[in-house]
């Protein structure tokens, strides 16, 4: 009896530890979700404020348009069910990147527009602020999605953020043109965050012992 004390004990041992690394998984997953749900509040908050400032018209409605440079958000639920943990991962660190380049972009447009325009800094609400707390909240969600990553695959290396091609001078219909990409990117984001919010539950449920 004594000789399998200490073989049982340590596989006792490797079972809590098991059980301890599937909670801290499923907790972080869930904080991920309540991440993803507090961003899209924002992004929708956010949207108002830019349909308002920027093209003049709460109901301005683009549903109609499309960006080619942004995430797919159409996606079949089979095919969604199937997706292996680190594809899931991967495919939302990737589309997030793609919608915080967007979203520097329009920043970077809009510090333009306002030191071009300094009374807009006194009568308005800052814009380019509230861009940056959502690419704060974005970063955030990237660094979560990679740590559970590198969790899945010890050989995930984080890769360096591509310099960000900023626009340069435009033409007034150019320039339209861009407000109304900054209005679908939001509209985007606002639909992605739902998808994305969704995808951390089904990897949390994954893990209830």
């Amino acid at each position: 009896m004594a000789a399998w004390f200490p073989t049982v004990l340590f596989i006792c041992c490797i079972l809590e530890s098991t059980v301890e690394s599937t909670q801290v998984q499923r907790n972080r997953y869930t904080n991920s979700f309540s991440l993803a749900r507090s961003t899209r509040s924002r992004v929708q908050q956010l949207l108002k404020k830019y349909k308002e400032q920027e093209l003049g018209n709460l109901d301005f409605d683009g549903r109609s348009q499309q960006l080619t440079d942004l995430p797919l958000l159409s996606t079949d639920f089979d095919s969604w069910l199937q997706l292996s943990d680190w594809d899931r991962l991967h495919a939302a660190f990737l589309d997030m990147q793609a919608y915080w380049n967007i979203l520097e972009r329009k920043r970077v447009d809009l510090e333009k527009e306002e030191k071009a325009h300094s009374w807009l800094r006194k009568t308005q609400i800052s814009l380019p602020q509230r861009f940056k707390h959502i690419q704060l909240d974005l970063r955030d969600l990237m660094n979560q999605v990679s740590s559970q990553m590198r969790f899945t695959r010890r050989s995930w290396m984080k890769p360096t953020p591509a310099a960000v091609h900023l626009n340069s001078e435009r033409s007034p219909r150019a320039d339209w043109d861009s407000r109304v990409e900054g209005y679908i990117a939001l509209r985007d984001l606002d639909l992605y965050l739902t998808k994305l919010a969704r995808d951390f539950l089904l990897l949390a449920s994954k893990r209830h012992s």
